[in-house]
């Protein structure tokens, strides 16, 4: 609860494990929670404490659980916290809102202090419960008072210097909506009684003070409006007359119409129009009412031309119209139907059902919306016509003025969206041919528009479109009144009531509050009435921004046109806002993005030499689009793909480009990588198959559900795969078009540089494996192998091994079956590991492909993973008899492959590919490169040797030369060699062996610090998924002597690393040679040379990897730890990297270790011991840490019993830091064995009593640590044991202390510390008793 990452996994843990036992969790909570609220010394207590018991919530006052006195302390703890709410604190005060707001959700705040008199037959606690119920008033109110006092301290004087903004921190406005939502809370669980005392307490408050409407005053009015929402009848009668009537008398002055610095005189009108714009958001029926305050109070406040004011009124309005016209819940009580019983007790934490809610809906009615209208008639027309004289030039308006217009426009259609018919029109045509239509499905909503009313949304569309280019052509730098255009014409499209962003959110919110509530054991959705009636208003308005508005009409078409003028305009931030609504739209209208980015290319292109800087960035945006919405530039379109990438790299041309900006060229980087992550290989080939139109015809038969459309003629299944058969066609042609209009690009001489890039890149994209390369290309990318742009090499050397994968000749496979080779058959069951069965395939020396019948006809699995746990089901594997495809005439070859095959026979060009492949890229960073290794393996693996005699003569040169990149250039062809080889005929590849060989040996001979990991690499990569048979001459060649000592000791440890990269590949399929590298490796333990020693210790760990003991193993015919003499057992290099990689442990060959690493490991750390000390306490460090099983436990207590009685005291403090560790990662395993607890702690104890202190404080420590999680018993028999030890008397003999009397004493002493350490976040009752005996111990001498 108390840690230093927070309390939220605590509370977490405890709110499950309170629903399991709460009379085991909840108490102890409980105790610390009032703990905390009594002190003042440390808040983040309260904090924790109060996180976690916000989890318990539900189960602490549930009815009918296990725990029924819980229950008695919800008014405590409500009473109790109210001293968090504390103006001083942000982090107190925000967890005292969320702690009061979860509890009075799950509590009717209700009088029941007169039910005893009534229902004799309630229990004692529940006669409690109702006394205490008394309280409830007190609480609300002093609640309240707290709220007064935090918005005292909050007002704008407090808070800011004069030089600061008035606009509110992020702080309060968290306070501000932690309060709104507490109030709200509160006041909904109360009794009518206590509601109207508490109402007439905001209410006063908030009418005989004038606040500051930035901060205090909006709490204020938060704190009104939450009030109001709760019994709008009652709340209205208050609040509604009094401010429109301060307002009226103090409009009716006309100086006041004109007057702009209204805030800094009459702050009072502005403080009634903010609290009365809140109390407003309540039920649209009770607010009916009002209507003609409401309808007097607006038409004399929105044309005020203090701006405050104005925005004041506009909010009013936008709230009043959202109340009338929304549908919405007016009530979130705990239970349906109030609390009108005399027993509101029994429904304490009582869960909703979700088939009888009864929810109470605001449905708008006829006298609202005919309000509404009347609202809009009055006060959005007049705007409406002021704005179109203005455009007009009829009537001029400054700019001021403008705003406020906008302001009245904007907040109108905020308001009364719901109710304003969606724009209409019709379609634009032409988008995309269907056979069927492609219209949206229809689904009501709860709104039937009215059609006898003006379509103001089309009104307001038509005005912002003049507007819009009256203030482009006039006023561009208007950007105020570009915003609120922008943001008129977002709503335009899409607001219906509820903003994505707002929903989101909330959406958000709830989930965090149904995690904080939820109750997991009941499930099937018994979450509190409130949460459920938050669920439901949520999905209604998800469907309110999903069901409709995705159909592209006219009208869109023109307001994307408009924003598409404003994404490229003059002004950063309007092209910013209009290209974030922009992409909405794209993202929102099906298709519209195919009429869209014509318009775009436009401005992109080198013929529109009039475009500006800012339109041709502008456009870059728009191709870009939004961070989580679609890009224009990879659409999944060949249509659409097949305009913007030619586009995009011929707009290098544009006499609006330049580089010179780095904006541009990062923007020009950020399309091409969005390109790169986002794009989706669009389809060229789409094929119905039969069995399909099958299903689809029985559909399309069924009498449940009936189809909506008859079933489809024979003709026009016809017409339907004729038309799939041309569309195939046609997006075979789209494709080779795009290849060839980039190629073109690529032809030009003028195209700058980055460009060239980035078409290279682009076309490597339109590698597929369903439609070949056309020669073209395949030509570019084969020149672009040797090209001077190292980028332009790279994406070649890509682009042809995908082009070489592309041209892969089918090879025949046969099935065999596994047991037909063995002459076995797999036994019944699980059976994992080395058996009969799959002993063929192992590497036999014996029995090695020496001749060509004998490469023929045995059978060679490649896959090393096959065969060892079981077979698959049906098993392919090359026929072996086959004869090689890689004698392909030249004449049979495709236009592709005699393009590769021209240029890979040509000598210059060959050599000025190696010079290149061999040249250093960044010094020091270099590392084998899979792609070029991917290159010359599909060389290979297609042509055969028709490129070995070129290449050789360079390959020889580089083995012999020790440069890195030289080095590493071999290293790429030798293992692309190698693996391309996998099917050659047995005369090719045993004649390619006799030339690989010694160069492999001269390449080895010369491996030097910068390569070594190269060579490994290439030989691991070589030998993967190879059949190990087929490559007995490289084996046999790493095999041969690695430990020479020629080239001194560097050299053998890199031999040996490159030969366990090999053997590493191949795992179980080579234990012959294991076993012989073993068998040489054993005398050669005692080598002088430390790397040398690491090395081999590295190369035993992969010896004995196979050895895994688990369920259904067989024993491996690989080395095991057995039978591995013991003198391998002294390399502690390979225990260290052994311990961290095997999946077992092996507990009896690590004990004869244990006495030998006890006598060697140091006692204290020291940077300065040598390394053998050193990686002796690393090991006892990682094999303390290794999985015991039970069967493991005693023989590992009798070998630390036995180093506990030696003499060096070194290897008794030794044993218990490996106890601690093994106790810990093992203690579960342990706590399931009592004898061995018991051993264990007869062990501690016993070293406790040791004649050496440094044993004895460690022991302290160990038992601690033992005693804090719980694994010894803090028991009266162990108290008393250490107690008897600590009282042991020591005589004085001859002046001198008796010793061993010491030492006991002295142990008694450091077990009671022990005892009070293992609690160092709380006072269990057996502390203070401790703490006195020991404090006898003060002035003991010294031990």
């Amino acid at each position: 609860m108390f840690s230093k990452t927070g309390s939220t996994d605590a509370a977490y843990a405890l709110q499950n494990l309170a629903l399991l036992t709460p009379e085991l969790i909840i108490p102890p909570v409980l105790e610390k929670t009032y703990a905390a609220m009594e002190t003042l010394t440390e808040p983040h207590t309260l904090t924790a404490t109060l996180s976690c018991m916000i989890g318990m919530a539900r189960s602490l006052v549930s009815a009918n659980n296990s725990y029924p006195e819980g229950r008695a302390h919800v008014v405590p703890l409500l009473m109790g916290s109210l001293p968090g709410v504390d103006p001083n604190d942000f982090s107190k005060c925000m967890i005292t809102f969320q702690f009061i707001a979860t509890f009075t959700t799950l509590v009717p705040l209700v009088d029941c202090s007169s039910a005893p008199s009534h229902h004799p037959e309630l229990t004692e606690i529940e006669k409690d419960l109702c006394f205490a119920s008394v309280e409830f008033e007190d609480f609300v109110l002093q609640f309240l008072d707290r709220c007064f006092a935090l918005i005292d301290s909050s007002t704008l004087e407090q808070t800011r210097d004069e030089t600061e903004t008035d606009t509110q921190t992020q702080l309060e406005s968290l306070v501000e909506l932690g309060l709104s939502s507490t109030v709200s809370t509160i006041l909904t669980q109360c009794s009518i009684e206590i509601y109207k005392v508490a109402l007439q307490k905001v209410y006063n408050f908030a009418t005989t003070n004038i606040f500051e409407t930035c901060v205090s005053g909006r709490m204020v009015a938060d704190m009104c409006r939450a009030a109001a929402k709760c019994h709008p009848a009652v709340s209205l009668r208050l609040f509604v007359p009094h401010c429109c009537s301060v307002i009226f008398n103090i409009t009716n002055s006309e100086e006041l119409q004109e007057e702009e610095n209204l805030d800094k005189e009459d702050k009072e009108l502005l403080w009634n129009l903010q609290l009365l714009s809140e109390v407003t958001r309540v039920d649209g029926q009770q607010l009916l009412r009002y209507k003609a305050d409401l309808e007097k109070v607006l038409k004399s406040c929105v044309r005020l031309r203090c701006k405050r004011a104005y925005t004041l009124a506009c909010s009013l309005l936008e709230h009043t119209l959202r109340s009338f016209s929304l549908i919405y819940p007016t009530e979130y009580r705990s239970t349906a139907g109030g609390f009108n019983t005399d027993l509101p007790i029994r429904d304490w934490g009582r869960d909703g059902d979700v088939s009888a809610l009864g929810v109470c809906w605001h449905v708008p009615s006829k006298n609202e919306q005919k309000f509404v209208f009347k609202l809009l008639h009055g006060l959005l027309k007049p705007e409406l016509r002021r704005i179109r004289e203005h455009v007009s030039g009829d009537q001029h308006m400054s700019r001021e003025e403008l705003l406020q217009s906008l302001a009245i426009v904007q907040h109108s259609l905020l308001g009364a969206g719901s109710l304003l018919r969606p724009l209409d029109g019709p379609h634009v045509s032409d988008l995309v041919p269907s056979m069927v239509k492609l219209g949206e499905i229809r689904l009501h909503i709860g709104v039937d528009y009215d059609d006898s009313q003006e379509n103001y949304r089309e009104s307001i569309c038509q005005t912002m479109q003049l507007l819009l280019h009256h203030i482009l052509k006039h006023s561009e730098d208007d950007t105020k009144s570009l915003f609120v255009i922008i943001k008129i014409i977002s709503d335009l499209m899409f607001f219906r009531g509820t903003h994505k962003k707002e929903f989101d959110s909330r959406w958000k919110s709830f989930t965090l509050v149904k995690k904080s509530m939820e109750n997991r054991l009941l499930g099937k959705k018994r979450h509190i009435r409130a949460l459920l009636i938050d669920r439901v208003l949520l999905q209604h308005e998800m469907r309110k921004l999903v069901v409709e508005g995705c159909e592209f009409k006219k009208v869109h078409q023109d307001l994307l046109c408009d924003l598409m003028l404003l994404s490229t305009s003059t002004y950063s931030q309007v092209r910013s806002r209009a290209q974030s609504v922009l992409m909405t739209a794209l993202g929102t209208y099906s298709f519209s993005y195919r009429d869209f980015i014509p318009r775009v290319l436009q401005l992109l292109g080198p013929e529109h030499i009039t475009a500006s800087e800012e339109q041709f960035k502008g456009a870059l945006y728009c191709l870009l689009g939004a961070q989580s919405g679609p890009c224009l530039a990879s659409v999944r379109d060949w249509d659409g793909i097949g305009e913007v990438w030619p586009a995009l790299v011929r707009c290098g041309l544009s006499p609006s480009m330049t580089l010179e900006k780095p904006s541009i060229g990062q923007l020009l980087d950020d399309i091409i990588d969005r390109i790169h992550r986002q794009h989706d290989t669009t389809g060229i080939f789409f094929v119905v198959s039969e069995e399909c139109v099958e299903i689809a015809n029985q559909i399309s038969q069924s009498g449940n559900p009936a189809p909506a459309f008859d079933a489809p003629t024979v003709e026009e299944l016809k017409e339907g795969l004729q038309r799939q058969r041309i569309r195939n066609v046609v997006n075979s042609r789209k494709y080779e078009k795009l290849v060839n209009d980039l190629l073109d690009c690529l032809e030009d001489r003028d195209l700058p540089w980055k460009f060239e890039h980035m078409c290279a890149d682009l076309l490597s994209l339109l590698l597929r494996d369903d439609h070949p390369l056309p020669p073209d290309a395949v030509l570019y990318f084969t020149q672009g192998l040797v090209h001077d742009s190292i980028s332009i090499r790279k994406v070649a050397i890509s682009a042809v091994a995908g082009i070489l994968k592309q041209q892969k000749r089918p090879r025949l496979k046969i099935t065999v079956k596994p047991s037909d080779i063995s002459g076995l058959e797999d036994p019944e069951g699980v059976c994992v590991g080395d058996r009969e069965s799959n002993r063929w395939l192992q590497y036999d020396s014996s029995n090695l492909p020496l001749t060509e019948q004998q490469w023929d006809t045995q059978p060679y699995v490649e896959k090393t993973h096959l065969g060892y746990y079981s077979w698959p089901k049906e098993m392919m594997i090359y026929a072996g008899c086959e004869k090689a495809k890689e004698d392909l005439p030249y004449d049979e070859m495709s236009e592709g492959e005699k393009i590769i095959y021209e240029y890979f026979t040509d000598a210059e060009f060959i050599d000025q590919l190696i010079e290149f492949l061999s040249l250093e890229e960044r010094k020091g960073k270099d590392s084998f490169n899979p792609r070029r290794f991917c290159l010359f393996k599909g060389l290979f693996r297609n042509y055969g040797d028709a490129f070995l005699p070129l290449l050789w003569p360079h390959l020889e040169s580089l083995s012999a030369d020790p440069h890195e990149s030289s080095q590493r250039c071999v290293c790429e062809i030798t293992a692309g060699l190698i693996r391309g080889s996998k099917l050659w005929s047995f005369s090719k590849v045993g004649s390619l062996w006799q030339l690989l060989c010694p160069l492999l040996r001269t390449a080895l001979a010369n491996i030097t610090v910068e390569t070594y990991t190269d060579w490994g690499t290439c030989i691991a990569t070589a030998c993967e998924g190879r059949d190990p048979r087929k490559l007995h001459w490289l084996l046999e060649l790493l095999m041969e002597s690695p430990l020479s000592g020629e080239g001194g000791s560097f050299r053998d440890a890199s031999l040996l690393y490159v030969l366990q990269g090999g053997l590493a590949q191949q795992q179980w399929r080579v234990s012959e040679l294991l076993h012989r590298l073993l068998t040489y490796l054993e005398p050669k333990l005692t080598q002088v040379y430390k790397d040398v020693r690491e090395r081999i210790g590295s190369v035993l760990t992969y010896i004995f990897m196979i050895d895994v003991a688990l369920p259904h193993t067989r024993p491996t015919s690989s080395p095991t730890w057995t039978n591995s003499s013991r003198g391998s057992w002294r390399v502690l290099k390979w225990l260290m990297a052994s311990a961290g990689r095997t999946f077992t442990t092996p507990v009896q060959q690590q004990l004869q270790l244990l006495p030998l690493l006890f006598k060697i490991a140091p006692v204290e750390i020291d940077e300065n011991y040598d390394e053998m000390k050193q990686d002796a306490r690393t090991c006892l460090s990682l094999m303390s840490q290794g999985l015991l099983y039970p069967e493991h436990v005693p023989l590992v207590l009798a070998a630390l019993e036995e180093m506990s009685g030696k003499r060096s005291w070194h290897s008794r403090f030794s044993v218990l830091t490996y106890l601690q560790t093994m106790v810990f990662y093992n203690l579960f395993t342990l706590l399931g064995l009592p004898s061995q607890v018991l051993r264990i702690k007869a062990l501690v104890m016993q070293l406790l009593l040791d004649e050496q202190l440094e044993v004895r404080d460690m022991a302290g420590t160990t038992l601690s640590g033992l005693l804090q999680c719980q694994f010894l018993p803090l028991d009266s028999g162990l108290h008393s044991q250490l107690q008897t030890l600590s009282q042991t008397t020591v005589p004085r003999a001859r002046g001198e202390l008796a010793s061993t009397d010491l030492v006991r004493r002295h142990a008694g002493v450091l077990g009671l510390s022990a005892c009070i350490l293992s609690s160092p976040y709380d006072v269990p009752d057996w502390m203070p008793q401790i703490l006195m005996e020991l404090s006898d111990h003060l002035n003991d001498p010294h031990p």
